[in-house]
Parts: structure tokens; C-alpha cells; sequence
């Protein structure tokens, strides 16, 4: 795959998530089951960079972290810190906006139990790459979970071991960028306080004054 290669919505290059897609849309004929584009800002400030799309959030409504559990706190997040017009994201025709903000994900298509292999990761990775190097000279990158900081590292062509994922960790990376880390939203690390509202919100308050500056 080109490295600048476009999003494709149609794209069936990984057969195991292709086949996955298909059974899961024999079982819920209405769910979206397709590479889930990015959305929000074509010119954004930030890009939040999430794992993949999840069974019964963006795999059924199409959009990224819509209406699913993990969307709860960051959408809440992202409206209480001025990046969305809205606290809440259900459905597509919820009125939702982002402002200055970017979603996607490392990983286009629902894997099984949330699980992408590592081929499956770098086979989408240069969709991430083309949305990487269409941002803003100074955009801030913000990954969520150590595959997503993975997979940007990767898009940017640059050594894992050179940039280590850590909750509140910043990286100036080469281009200019700034890449932020934080815990991913998911249900699980909320539930058991891994990650707690007001240590994601903190991620959130520094990259508003960083945008700001």
C-alpha cells in the first residue's frame, strides 16, 4: 500500500476483518460494518488518534467513538474543553460537531475482541500516514493507548523504542508536531480507575493552552 494513499471505504485488504465484518453484518443487517472514516475538522488543531472502531459504537453508527461506552467520557471531555459543540455522540444525525478537532483510528475496520494483529495494523497504517502529513504544520497529535502512539510512531517512519508511550508523556516529533499520550478511554480502564475523568480531562485543559499558545 502507498504511503499517501487515500482512505477507502471500500477497502478489504485484511482478510480476517473482512470476513469478520461480514459475519457481523449478517447478525445486525443495520450496523455500518466498513473502514470507519475519520471526522470532524478537515483542517484541525488536534487529531486524536483512538485503536479501532468498536462493535456497537462506531462499527454500527459509521462514526468514530459514536455510541459506544469509550465515546462517553471523551466526547464529555472534548465539549467540556471547547473542542465539540455537544457532551453527548449517539447516532450520525445527532447534531454533533467538533471544533478544531480531528477523530480516527489506528485501525480502520472492527477487529475480533477488539484485537487487531500487528499485520493488520501496519496494513492500514499509511491511511494514518496520509492523515498525519495532511494536518497543520502545528497540530497536536494526541494518541490513545499505547497502539494507537504505536501506530503514529510508524506513520512518521520513526523507531518505537525512540518515543515510549506513557499517560501524560510529550513527544516533539521531527516534523514539528507534538504528540501527547493517554490512557485509551475504554471501558475497562475507567471501570477499574486506571484512567479517571479528571486525569483525561487534564490531558484535554493541556492541549487546549497548547493550541491556544
Amino acid at each position: 500500500m502507498d504511503n499517501h494513499i487515500t482512505f477507502d471505504s471500500d477497502c478489504e485488504l485484511c482478510p480476517r476483518l473482512t470476513k469478520f465484518l461480514g459475519q457481523v453484518k449478517q447478525k445486525n443487517a443495520s450496523y455500518y460494518c466498513k473502514p470507519v472514516p475519520a471526522f470532524g475538522a478537515s483542517n484541525p488543531s488536534l487529531l486524536i488518534v483512538g485503536l479501532a472502531p468498536g462493535m456497537h459504537g462506531a462499527n454500527q453508527t459509521g462514526r468514530p467513538f459514536t455510541g459506544d461506552h469509550a465515546g462517553i467520557l471523551l466526547y464529555k471531555t472534548l465539549y467540556e474543553t471547547g473542542f465539540a459543540n455537544q457532551v453527548t455522540s449517539t447516532h450520525l444525525k445527532d447534531g454533533l460537531k467538533l471544533i478544531n478537532c480531528r477523530i480516527t483510528n489506528a485501525v480502520k475496520c472492527l477487529p475480533p475482541d477488539n484485537k487487531p494483529s500487528t499485520a493488520e495494523i501496519k496494513q492500514c497504517n499509511p491511511y494514518l500516514a496520509q492523515e498525519i502529513h495532511s494536518l497543520p504544520e502545528h497540530a497536536v497529535i494526541l494518541a490513545l493507548g499505547k497502539i494507537a502512539h504505536d501506530a503514529i510512531m510508524r506513520a512518521l517512519n520513526q523507531k518505537l523504542s525512540a518515543y515510549k508511550f506513557a499517560h501524560g508523556a510529550q513527544h516533539q516529533l521531527p516534523d514539528g508536531r507534538l504528540l501527547i499520550d493517554s490512557y485509551h478511554c475504554s471501558r475497562y480502564n475507567t471501570q477499574t480507575r486506571r484512567l479517571t475523568e479528571p486525569m483525561f480531562q487534564a490531558i484535554f485543559q493541556e492541549i487546549r493552552q497548547i493550541v491556544e499558545r
